[in-house]
């Protein structure tokens, strides 16, 4: 079992930043392949960004340059930096666990690959 919790999300402005956390246990966070994903009001889930166990990172075109992940071995834990926050980055924002190993190189970009997901954290960028 492995058990994720994000942090970090609120209420931010237009052009403002926040880091969300996601602080996993359970399991050697070393060993875990690791996603960020997020459901807008009405949408689906959708996937934001991935990082593999090397640290090889990978995010969506619309957010490349202003979403970045990270992950930090020592402290369990990963990281979404997001800047220039746009009204339609309002979401819940979920990080997910992928547990198979298959290689230190990939990430995974769909929802059936994660076998654990933490509860989100809503972010909501105002006008």
């Amino acid at each position: 079992q492995v058990q994720l919790v994000e942090s970090g999300g609120g209420l931010v402005q237009v052009g403002g930043s926040l880091r969300l956390s996601c602080a996993a246990s359970g399991r050697t966070f070393s060993s875990l392949s690791m996603g960020w994903f997020r459901r807008a009001p009405g949408k689906e889930r959708e996937f934001v960004a991935a990082i593999s166990l090397s640290g090889n990172t990978y995010s969506t075109d619309s957010m490349k340059g202003r979403f970045t992940t990270s992950r930090d071995n020592a402290k369990n834990t990963l990281y979404l930096q997001m800047n220039t926050l746009k009204p339609e980055n309002t979401a819940v924002y979920y990080c997910a666990a992928h547990t198979e190993y298959d290689s230190d190189l990939l990430y995974y970009t769909e929802t059936y690959e994660y076998d654990y997901w933490g509860q989100g954290t809503r972010v909501t960028v105002s006008s």
